[in-house]
């Protein structure tokens, strides 16, 4: 491209196109952020392959403009601009704005016109130019000077581009659109004549006005329709016309792109999390400037010699709080061994204390014992507040050494965890970069990737504390924008003080005493099921009549539809029949062979992920099972359970109550099972307040008995087994939103029983109906929900246009707050 190209950007076509044709995209608070993505990036994609000396971003204005007035039908088919898309112009023509780009927007002119203007002057003076758009109108102005390209088809439209696609060249676009019309703007056309009609004619005639000289040679239906329209075609032309003449105030040379607003951008990025534009942006690690009110300069040192320790150990004994953050030697909380310990003192101080690394030339290091028998009082003493990131590990680390971390007061994981549950990531890395605007150091950065990447005591000192103590110092600069937000709401501070943070050493003193597992028990259940895995395979081959892979979706595919000719119950997204677990349980109602196939599974999954698993994962010196609780994960508040998982051990069948069973007690003690009966249901009842629930608690009746007895009119006693079963589907079902369809599948009934039996349930409970339309309400103006004790759970697609989101996310709203709750009261 030529260095003086000039770049115009249809950002009304794109903006439209980006929100239809992009999938719905929000941020966690669930503002929309699709066209505004997918404006940029086309921005940010022109800009980097054609570097243009002069450009501009064109939208068109608000309101009605000179066409209107020719013909007040313009546009008038076309529905209002939807919210979600509403939502995102001002931000958007923001972050331009912030992007040193000119933004053009002129009120009662379109954006055609400023272009086509532009693209004159440009020609005239023989600057090449190059227009971004999807608008077929705009080939009327391509010209020798003037090319389109059309950045989300990756195609260009030049001089040749136009003909070929047209079978017109670019000087008879506008005799051609007056002939077809626009159906996007309203603008009738001849009736009957489309795009083949036109180039037809328009090749045989020459021009508009030659065919409407030789209207009377036309024959046919369409002939009348061109005679008879013929005093229509002159205001057609001029609505389909783009004007090149507009008074515009600036030249071409002002068309230049200025500096970045860093700062701004940084706001927006942050805002709409945007995370790969947002590291793009920053340098070195920090901002060009001062972000959240955080100095840049920065002040971190290791701790080598008794001189400096005794300096820090004095600044820690007279610091009421202070932040602390341990590297080691493995994530494994219960092998990990201390390599070195980071503190901060104040935003922007922090040290390093390196104790154990070991790589060839390492300086003479403090010595690790008496060092850290001098910080124990430190570290032990509750009333020095500890500030940190996943706290919970670091309490595990200095308990492998002898020290009970005490005043655990500010875990930055958790205080972002509290904000906002639906993001999926709290690592500090991430809050970085989406509350301070840094771009931080990454272990991975530091120690490498894969089969070559380091342990942190092979790191030199040299890299090694700068890591380190930013880790401390980011998290009080975390700590200290994260908790005004979370005081802000009151609430939300209660859920922080009184619930999660006290759990973390409840939690880290559960995960290092651990789970005593029987591993005889699971060698049993592993060859027994071992020997029924390999006879169901034989079963399965033998039925099948062939040997195939019984794992390989494609290949069971091929076994059940087109050799066995199994219905087709459902297709994959590429249009296969599907062989997932829903389909084969409903096949497996009929047939024998699905039947089969879902036992072959669920044996082997519960030998690879529990009975095979299992033993491998105890620990050599405490013969237990240490998992992880995890309270930073689930958007409901529930804890969860990795490493392994142990959650989700099946219950229902024989192998997974057998699978239970291997987790046994020591010798002189017993298991005992506690829980909440029927919590969400009784919470349900509170929330509601509806008389006929609450009675039926405080009763202490069988709820589902109680709930059969009132939705189908009978005493309590006479309901039956079956009758139970339908009402506690019914109270569950709609408690997590179930629909009248989803129901009838579950009882096994019709879609019109199921909505008979909905309403008879509203009917009797009237209160929780109300609660329901209650819960949507507040989300729908909020955006969030909460529990009794406050927490908030966001459902930011409340108000999507899209119907199945909306639901979707209108169910989360009713069930969340029932949930969230229950999982308060676990914690409490």
């Amino acid at each position: 491209m030529n260095k003086n190209l000039l770049v115009l950007v249809d950002g009304s076509s794109y903006l439209h196109r980006a929100f239809h044709a992009l999938p719905a995209l929000n941020n966690s608070k669930g503002e929309p952020t699709g066209a505004i993505y997918g404006v940029l990036n086309m921005i940010r994609k022109l800009l980097s392959e054609h570097n243009p000396k002069y450009i501009a971003v064109i939208f068109d204005a608000k309101g009605k403009n000179f066409r209107h007035e020719l013909y007040h039908e313009y546009k008038a088919t076309r529905a209002p601009m939807l919210n979600d898309l509403q939502s995102q112009i001002e931000p958007l023509f923001h972050i331009i704005e912030a992007m040193g780009l000119p933004l053009i927007s002129i009120s009662g002119v379109e954006a055609d016109d400023v272009i086509g203007t532009l693209a004159k002057k440009a020609s005239k003076s023989n600057i090449p130019v190059l227009v971004a758009t999807g608008d077929k109108d705009l080939a009327q102005i391509v010209n020798p000077n003037v090319t389109l390209i059309d950045t989300m088809k990756n195609t260009i439209l030049d001089e040749q581009g136009v003909l070929k696609k047209f079978g017109i060249t670019a000087e008879k676009i506008v005799d051609y659109l007056a002939l077809v019309g626009d159906i996007s703007d309203n603008v009738p056309g001849i009736p009957g004549v489309g795009p083949k009609t036109a180039v037809k004619w328009l090749n045989t005639y020459g021009s508009l006005d030659e065919i409407i000289k030789h209207a009377d040679e036309i024959s046919g239906k369409v002939g009348e329709n061109l005679r008879e329209n013929l005093k229509n075609i002159p205001i057609q032309k001029q609505l389909v016309t783009i004007k090149d003449d507009m008074e515009i105030q600036c030249s071409i040379h002002d068309l230049i792109k200025k500096p970045e607003n860093t700062e701004k951008l940084i706001e927006f990025f942050k805002r709409f999390e945007f995370k790969n534009w947002l590291i793009s942006l920053l340098k070195n690690g920090e901002i060009h400037g001062q972000t959240q009110g955080h100095a840049l300069t920065t002040e971190y040192e290791t701790i080598l010699d008794e001189k400096q320790f005794e300096h820090w150990l004095k600044l820690l004994e007279n610091a009421d709080i202070f932040a602390v953050d341990t590297e080691t030697t493995s994530l494994n909380f219960m092998d990990a061994k201390i390599v070195g310990i980071s503190f901060a003192t104040e935003i922007g101080k922090a040290a390093y204390l390196p104790l154990h690394h070991n790589y060839l030339g390492v300086p003479d290091q403090l010595n690790a014992n008496d060092v850290l028998a001098q910080l124990k009082p430190i570290l032990e003493n509750p009333k020095k507040l500890k500030i940190g990131q996943n706290l919970k590990y670091d309490f595990h680390i200095f308990k492998n050494h002898g020290i009970n971390l005490n005043g655990i007061a500010f875990d930055t994981m958790l205080e972002s965890y509290i904000l906002n549950s639906t993001e999926k990531r709290h690592d500090l890395e991430t809050l970085a970069l989406k509350y301070l605007g840094k771009k931080i150091t990454s272990f991975e950065d530091v120690a490498g990737k894969g089969v070559k990447q380091l342990t942190f005591n092979q790191i030199h000192l040299e890299e090694a504390t700068p890591y380190a103590a930013k880790d401390a110092d980011i998290a009080w600069q975390l700590h200290e924008v994260l908790f005004p937000q979370i005081k802000e709401t009151g609430k939300l501070a209660h859920v922080f003080e009184k619930i999660e943070m006290p759990l973390i050493s409840v939690l880290a003193r559960m995960e290092r005493l651990g789970v005593l597992v029987d591993i005889n028990l699971l060698q049993k259940q592993s060859v027994k099921i071992t020997a029924r895995i390999n006879e169901l395979e034989n079963i399965i081959q033998k039925e099948a009549g062939e040997v195939f892979n019984i794992g390989s979706p494609k290949q069971l595919q091929e076994i059940l539809f087109t050799k066995l000719k199994l219905p087709v119950r459902e297709k994959t997204p590429t249009g296969q029949p599907s062989t997932a677990e829903s389909v084969l349980q409903e096949l497996a109602l009929e047939y024998e062979f699905p039947k089969l196939i879902l036992e072959y599974r669920t044996l082997s999954k519960l030998k690879s992920t529990y009975i095979d698993a299992l033993p491998k994962q105890i620990n050599p010196k405490t013969n237990r099972i240490h998992t992880s609780y995890n309270q930073a994960v689930t958007s409901t508040g529930r804890l969860s359970s990795t490493d392994p998982n142990l959650q989700n051990i099946p219950v229902r069948t024989e192998e997974g109550r057998k699978i239970r069973q291997a987790f046994i007690a020591p010798n002189g003690y017993k298991i005992v099972s506690a829980d909440y009966s029927q919590i969400e249901l009784r919470i349900m009842a509170h929330l509601s307040n509806d008389l006929g629930l609450v009675n039926a608690f405080l009763k202490d009746e069988d709820i589902h008995k109680a709930t059969a007895a009132e939705i189908f009119n009978i005493k309590l006693d006479e309901v039956t087994k079956e009758e139970r079963r339908r009402a506690k589907a019914i109270n569950f079902g709609l408690i997590y939103g179930m629909s009248a369809f989803g129901l009838s599948k579950q009882i096994n009934t019709d879609k019109a029983t199921a909505e008979k039996y909905i309403n008879l349930y509203f009917e009797r409970y009237p209160g929780v109906k109300i609660y329901m339309e209650q819960a949507r309400e507040f989300a729908k103006e909020n955006g969030f929900v909460e529990t009794i004790f406050g927490r908030r759970l966001y459902v930011p697609e409340i108000n999507a246009q899209n119907f199945i989101r909306r639901s979707s996310a209108e169910r989360a709203a009713i069930n969340a707050p029932l949930q969230g709750t229950a999982a308060d009261i676990m914690k409490l």
